[in-house]
């Protein structure tokens, strides 16, 4: 019977992703979005609507796939980065890192006490810092389109690549001291430790094992030893090494992922491509599955309790908590409204804030019910919201700056 039931799910699964085969570049010009298709799908078919999806939303599953997904994207899109254009502009991911993050976690946090008292003073930064993290895959349709400016893409690309590797050490210290862990030598230089090993270890792992595998890959194209056929497989594989060599060793491996793509941005354009398509396939695949499950096991069983306090600080997560700090930290940098506006609305919330709210799950903290339900409000409406506004404000953005947006932007005009 659970032979049958797995049989099913992955005949499903299969005939879904067919389809959209046959129109995914018909959706990425329209006003929606692949994971907004891949959610309703995923409620549709599952047990709160068809029925023909068997699933249960089992944590650890659920957080290894959104992790290894975002691994995969953010590897992706460090080593796509343009950094002739970073170099010139590096303030406006300088900023919004170590301005506008700590306005954006300040900002939730206070939120939280306004419209949930009832949680500890903890549990309120800890939704802050779940939510803070932007989601470097929902943003793919903005980052990749080539209307955005340079600046701003480079800008978007760059924040939230590392905001989530930053907000790792956030929420593991503040889950410890929310669950009262004994934390040797006093909370500062535990902070302070917590810190230096998540992003100390991140950036050697990305930076060592990519150096290691490029030089390997070179030598085994010079020589001859590689085929064709295998060429998409090392750096899916390279990224997912980083990715997993970071974490058990208790380093960040979302800061490994991306600063080991980053070592890739200077490689020929033509060369990344032919040796990113696996990546990128393997991302893409792993996000209808996480996208999916999201859909028929959280959204359904959740629709139901979901309340107007959690819809309100959804809403204001998404808006007033991000747009805020953006606009505040952008000031002096020559960034027009226009695109301090939409800086700020794109945002947007996905796979960090449900890897770290399984985390959080698993803790049976006095809150759970509330964080968690916020959490999955808040990426589910960001997924809604993102993903019909990524196109329309596209255009839109082109539209106020001209035509000759990337040129404008990379003299600061932008």
């Amino acid at each position: 019977m659970v032979a049958q039931s797995l049989y099913q799910n992955i005949a499903v699964l299969a005939a879904f992703l067919l389809a959209y085969a046959f129109v995914a570049g018909r959706v990425e010009r329209s006003w929606l979005s692949g994971p907004i298709i891949f959610t309703l799908a995923g409620l549709a078919l599952g047990k709160d609507g068809l029925g023909l999806l068997q699933l249960q939303l089992i944590a650890e599953p659920l957080r290894i796939l959104a992790e290894l997904t975002l691994a995969m994207v953010l590897f992706s899109d460090a080593a796509n980065a343009d950094f002739r254009v970073l170099r010139a502009n590096l303030g406006i991911p300088q900023r919004l890192l170590l301005i506008g993050l700590p306005l954006t976690v300040i900002l939730g946090a206070a939120a939280a006490f306004w419209l949930f008292p009832w949680l500890d003073p903890l549990e309120m930064g800890l939704l802050a810092a779940m939510l803070a993290p932007t989601d470097a895959a929902l943003g793919r349709p903005v980052v990749t389109n080539a209307a955005v400016p340079a600046r701003i893409r480079e800008g978007l690309n760059v924040e939230s690549g590392l905001n989530d590797g930053i907000c790792v050490p956030l929420v593991v210290i503040l889950l410890g001291l929310a669950i009262g862990t004994q934390i040797e030598g006093g909370t500062p230089a535990h902070v302070v430790f917590v810190v230096a090993e998540e992003i100390g270890i991140g950036l050697a792992v990305g930076l060592a094992l990519t150096a290691g595998g490029m030089w390997l890959l070179d030598r085994a194209e010079r020589h001859g030893w590689t085929s064709e056929s295998w060429r998409d497989i090392p750096l899916a594989a390279l990224a997912a090494a980083c990715f997993a060599l970071a974490q058990a060793i208790g380093g960040s491996g979302f800061i490994a992922c991306f600063t080991g793509g980053l070592l890739l941005s200077p490689s020929p354009h033509a060369r990344k491509e032919k040796l990113l398509r696996g990546t990128e396939n393997t991302g893409e695949a792993l996000a209808l599955l996480t996208w999916v499950l999201f859909g028929a096991a959280a959204i359904g069983p959740l629709l139901a309790r979901v309340t107007w306090p959690t819809l309100a600080y959804a809403a204001l997560s998404l808006t007033v908590i991000r747009m805020l700090p953006v606009f505040l930290c952008l000031i002096g940098t020559g960034t027009s409204l226009a695109a301090k506006l939409f800086i700020g609305w794109f945002g947007p919330r996905g796979l960090a804030s449900i890897v770290f709210g399984i985390i959080v799950l698993d803790e049976h903290l006095p809150g759970n019910d509330t964080l968690i339900l916020t959490v999955a409000c808040t990426v589910a409406l960001s997924v809604l919201a993102h993903g019909i506004s990524a196109n329309p404000l596209v255009h839109w953005l082109a539209a106020r700056l001209g035509t000759g947006g990337d040129a404008a932007a990379a003299t600061g005009e932008a």
